[in-house]
C-alpha cells in the first residue's frame, strides 16, 4: 500500500479530508494516507514540504506562492477553497486598542515569516495606507495558543486569523475582534511536492478524485453543521454563516488569480519578482 503524507490547519475547511480518511476510501484505491495537523499554519508547511515531511499540502495561496518563488520544489495542483479567508483582526479583550488606526504601528503577532498571519499583515496595512516600513513591526509566536498568551501578556499587539476559528476565543472574552480583512483571492490551494507528482501522478489524480467528489457535496451532507460546531466548539450559527459564505473548488487556479497574488506580493515588496505560470502549477 503507498504510504502519503498531507499537511493542513486543524480547522473546519479540512474536516472533508477527515471524512474520507474516516471512510477508508483512500485505502480502497491501495492508498495509506496520512494526515498531519499543523498549528503553525502556511509557514510550517511550507518548511514540511521542503524537507520532505509531508508530499501534499492544503495550504494558503499566498504563502506557498511565495515559497514556490523562494526555492521551494512544489507546484499547485488544484484550487481547495475557491472563496477568501476571512481574516478576524484581534486584540486581547481587555486591550486600549478599538479600531484599525490604533493599532498602526505597533506589533502583530505572526505565527512565523512567511505565514499567512504575516503575509496578511502587509494586505491589512496596505488597505489603510499605513507606511510599510515604519507601520508594521512582528512578533512571532508560533501559533494559535503562542497568539493567546502573547496578546494576553502584552508581548504583541494584535493578531490576525481566521475569523470562525477564533470565534470562541472572542465569545470567551480571550480575544476582542476589530475588525475583518477578507484575502483578496481564493484562500487554499493544494500543493504538491514536484518529485512527488512525477512519481506519483496516478495515486495523486486518486487523491484529488475522492476528495473532490467530498466537497462537491459537501453542504449537502445531512446535519454537517452540527458535526462542525460539535467537532470544532463552533456555535451552530457561526458554522451556518461559514457555510454561507464558503465555496470549495475542484480546478486547477486560473492564470488570472495567480497573476493577480503575484501582483499583489510584488507591490508589497514580499516576492522579488513573478513566476510564470507554468513555474507554480501543474496539471495533473
Amino acid at each position: 500500500m503507498k504510504k502519503v503524507n498531507i499537511g493542513g490547519v486543524p480547522e473546519h475547511f479540512n474536516l472533508a479530508w477527515y471524512l474520507t480518511l474516516k471512510n477508508g476510501e483512500y485505502k480502497a484505491e491501495g492508498i495509506n494516507l496520512r494526515w498531519h495537523d499543523y498549528y503553525g499554519g502556511t509557514g510550517a508547511m511550507c518548511k514540511a514540504l521542503r524537507s520532505e515531511e509531508i508530499d501534499i499540502a492544503v495550504i494558503l495561496t499566498e504563502g506557498i506562492i511565495k515559497d514556490i518563488i523562494a526555492g521551494n520544489p512544489s507546484k499547485i495542483v488544484q484550487t481547495f477553497v475557491q472563496s477568501p479567508l476571512i481574516w478576524g483582526i484581534h486584540v486581547a479583550h481587555n486591550s486600549k486598542f478599538k479600531t484599525i488606526e490604533d493599532i498602526k504601528g505597533t506589533r502583530a503577532a505572526i505565527s512565523r515569516y512567511g505565514s499567512g498571519s504575516h503575509l496578511m499583515a502587509y494586505i491589512n496595512a496596505e488597505q489603510n495606507d499605513w507606511n510599510l516600513d515604519t507601520d508594521l513591526k512582528f512578533e512571532v509566536i508560533k501559533n494559535l495558543d503562542g497568539a493567546i498568551e502573547g496578546l494576553t501578556n502584552g508581548n504583541a499587539d494584535y493578531f490576525m486569523w481566521e475569523k470562525f476559528t477564533t470565534k470562541p476565543l472572542v465569545d470567551n472574552e480571550t480575544f476582542r475582534r476589530i475588525d475583518n480583512c477578507p484575502s483578496p483571492w481564493p484562500c487554499f490551494v493544494i500543493a504538491v511536492r514536484e518529485e512527488f507528482i512525477k512519481s506519483n501522478k496516478d495515486d495523486l489524480r486518486t487523491i484529488l478524485n475522492i476528495i473532490n467528489k467530498t466537497t462537491s457535496d459537501f453542504k449537502s451532507i445531512p446535519s454537517i453543521d452540527r458535526t462542525i460546531a460539535n467537532r470544532y466548539n463552533q456555535k451552530l450559527e457561526d458554522v451556518q454563516e461559514w457555510l454561507s459564505l464558503t465555496e470549495w473548488s475542484q480546478d486547477l487556479i486560473d492564470k488570472e488569480t495567480i497573476e493577480n497574488v503575484q501582483k499583489k506580493l510584488i507591490k508589497l515588496d514580499i516576492i522579488p519578482r513573478k513566476a510564470n505560470y507554468s513555474e507554480l502549477t501543474a496539471i495533473i
